[in-house]
């Protein structure tokens, strides 16, 4: 059966654009001009992918992808956010809220296709198993609860920033950047890394972590990124 995916985008060109290349994958669509008719359409279907823009009239994206993780219904809909290419603080925003991924507009066909194909794999991948409690010198990650403490602290994680920790809490090594785009993101073209950056950079944020002075996550040059707290 195909996967519906849906559209939503207020700039009529953009959205039959899309509409036309997503079809053409051979994928269902539905589209929508704004985030109050998507809302609407969600109490009766719910799609395996959402393409949603920021810049949005009326409810903007970001508060609309708010409240579709919020709800149980829809939590779990893959959800990438289509952005502007300076708006770094909405990407930092949409990842915390708990968007899955972003492409910045203007994007190419290829581009869309690698990053939808890997969405929709990670609907049906399983991760790595993992011991249900990993204990750093001061994180501590429950795998069986889902939660995440630095010295003792609570602290919120979005699906992918605890993958991404439960990765690198897991492994006593350095984890190469193409292993940690592979195993969560499961990209097709391993050259695209900027979603890791953006989530590396959203975990240590949360954490308390720097790269310049590192207590958590340590960058190795080249490599990729290795836990050392």
């Amino acid at each position: 059966m195909s996967h519906l995916i849906f559209v939503t985008e207020d700039e009529d060109n953009i959205r039959e654009l899309l509409r036309c290349t997503v079809e053409s994958f051979g994928y269902a669509v539905e589209c929508f001009e704004t985030a109050e008719e998507l809302l609407d359409r969600l109490k009766t279907a719910v799609p395996s992918l959402l393409l949603l823009d920021i810049m949005l009239p009326g409810m903007d994206g970001l508060t609309a992808l708010q409240t579709i993780k919020q709800n149980p219904a829809t939590s779990q809909v893959q959800v990438i956010l289509l952005t502007a290419k300076s708006s770094e603080i909405d990407k930092v925003r949409g990842l915390d809220i708990g968007a899955d991924d972003y492409i910045t507009k203007p994007f190419g066909v290829l581009e869309l296709s690698a990053r939808i194909r890997a969405a929709l794999r990670r609907r049906e991948v399983v991760y790595r198993p993992a011991e249900d409690l990993l204990r750093g010198q001061f994180v501590t990650l429950d795998n069986r609860n889902r939660e995440v403490t630095v010295d003792g602290r609570p602290v919120e994680l979005t699906l992918k920033e605890f993958e991404l920790l439960k990765l690198l809490m897991s492994s006593d090594r350095v984890v190469g950047r193409e292993e940690l785009l592979s195993s969560i993101w499961g990209y097709d073209y391993l050259g695209e890394t900027r979603t890791l950056d953006m989530h590396i950079k959203t975990l240590r944020a949360k954490l308390g972590d720097s790269a310049e002075q590192p207590r958590f996550i340590k960058t190795v040059r080249g490599v990729g990124y290795k836990f050392i707290g």
